[in-house]
């Protein structure tokens, strides 16, 4: 792992947030993103985001006030992954992005044809 980015996961996330259009931020609804350190027990080691809610496509309307949907981004699978800080704020940015698309009710394999996989 390269040095000095103790806190740089956070500033990347904030980042790839901002970097989002204003239309399509304008329609997250409820959702809150989080940095842990590694995915949870029983999900692949290398796995660098994890979306937990129900996606806008599969909502209904008739459920009542919900906890927020979570995007989850692991920062040791990041830093394992990624060579320098450059890296990680674009690898940050993609997995921001391909949690948010789930958020979306879009599959991974669109992600993966939108180059987001």
């Amino acid at each position: 792992r390269f040095g000095q980015v103790a806190g740089g996961c956070g500033d990347a996330v904030d980042q790839a947030l901002d970097g989002i259009p204003d239309e399509l931020a304008r329609l997250v609804r409820n959702v809150v993103v989080l940095v842990e350190e590694e995915p949870p027990e029983g999900e692949p080691d290398d796995l660098l985001g994890l979306y937990d809610g129900v996606a806008l496509t599969e909502r209904d309307g008739t459920m009542g006030v919900e906890l927020p949907d979570r995007i989850f981004v692991f920062r040791g699978p990041l830093l394992d992954m990624c060579a320098d800080e450059a890296e990680l704020v674009e690898e940050v940015r993609i997995t921001v992005v391909h949690e948010i698309a789930h958020h979306f009710g879009i599959d991974d394999d669109r992600l993966h044809d939108l180059g987001y996989a």
